[in-house]
């Protein structure tokens, strides 16, 4: 063996909710180590989904759901050609994917609707259960691309 196996650290769930995914999006979210202000912003677009009337853990859960994509596709090299080969996401990459582009478009999201990061975070949270939004595009897009190279599935490792 070449190399020693790497153990998988192990993050202590977050302090109001008491949960490992929600601890996740609050690291996703940090930047420069300030992780109190990224906790304030995760729990004020938990505040502001609440006001709207749902669950916001439940909330959170039902969009990673809807978010997380099934299949994906990776490069497989087989004599001389690149083939886009789709596989079956794992539920930890599943997860991780999720949690990324949820951040992502909601920082993307215009500035002109929406003030503070945390409207961004609800907003995009509440367009994701409703599958709609641009991490759910992300989705089908990574959908799509694995229908189309079905074909290649033989060629799976």
């Amino acid at each position: 063996m070449r190399h020693a196996k790497v153990t998988k650290r192990i993050i202590a769930p977050d302090t109001i909710y008491n949960s490992f995914i929600v601890a996740k999006l609050i690291n996703y979210i940090m930047i420069d180590g300030k992780k109190t202000i990224a906790q304030a912003q995760v729990y004020k677009a938990f505040k502001i989904i609440e006001e709207k009337g749902e669950d916001p853990l439940k909330a959170f859960e039902r969009a990673m759901q809807n978010v997380g994509p099934k299949v994906e596709v990776k490069a497989r090299r087989i004599g001389g050609a690149n083939y886009q080969v789709p596989v079956e996401v794992r539920a930890e990459r599943r997860m991780s994917l999720a949690l990324r582009w949820l951040i992502e478009s909601a920082r993307k999201r215009a500035n002109k609707e929406y003030h503070t990061f945390a409207e961004k975070l609800a907003a995009e949270l509440l367009d994701a259960i409703a599958g709609q939004g641009e991490a759910i595009r992300k989705r089908e897009i990574a959908l799509k691309q694995a229908e189309a190279n079905k074909a290649f599935g033989n060629y799976r490792w």
